[in-house]
């Protein structure tokens, strides 16, 4: 199936980054070999159950254009495009609190390069800090197996000074050792990232 964005350029999901020496055996928490979206969605899954907080993965709208009826029991979707650009990966209710995040990989070692994010989810969390939402990035350095939460407010400012003459496109991974929150892997939820959250309310 081909999905396009409005603008007309192919979709193509990124695959999940992993270091040149990866290897499944040494990753050391309880969600092995799992993606950092899986991880926040079994941890969510956690949550939900033990009437934590309600916090969902936010489906992508989508206009289905081609469809097929090999049979009539079944439909095959051939095209279909995003109806507008997604905003962020995660948002709900947290102590009575809404909550609005973006998870990212990235397989660098000193840096998160700022491209990871595009201009609309920046935006969009800007946007939601003025209603007093509490947003952030779940940031997950994968060969370093390090995951951070790292504050909307934050990131905006590096964002910000992208077009600075002296402007980073990347924020350096000692940024995250100072001003980001470190999130702890556990049995149960995968990803005690509320833990984190805490810490911002």
């Amino acid at each position: 199936m081909t999905i396009h964005y409005p603008n007309g350029t192919s979709y193509r999901p990124q695959q999940p980054e992993k270091p040149a020496n990866y290897n499944s055996s040494l990753i050391r928490h309880g969600g092995r070999g799992m993606t950092l979206e899986q991880e926040i969605n079994e941890s969510n899954q956690y949550y939900l159950a033990h009437e934590i907080a309600v916090i969902h993965k936010k489906p992508t709208p989508v206009q289905i254009v081609k469809v097929d009826y090999p049979k009539r029991s079944a439909a095959v979707i051939r095209e279909a495009y995003f109806r507008r650009p997604s905003t962020t990966d995660y948002n709900g209710i947290y102590r009575g609190r809404y909550i609005d995040f973006d998870a990212k990989e990235t397989k660098e070692t000193t840096r998160f390069p700022l491209d990871n994010f595009h201009e609309h989810q920046v935006e969009h969390m800007r946007s939601c800090l003025k209603q007093g939402g509490i947003c952030f990035g779940l940031i997950k350095f994968v060969t370093l197996d390090q995951l951070y939460l790292l504050k909307a407010s934050d990131l905006i400012h590096y964002w910000d000074q992208q077009g600075d003459p002296h402007g980073r496109k990347s924020i350096p991974l000692a940024a995250f050792q100072q001003q980001a929150i470190p999130v702890a892997y556990r049995l149960n939820p995968t990803i005690a990232y509320l833990d984190a959250v805490d810490q911002l309310i």
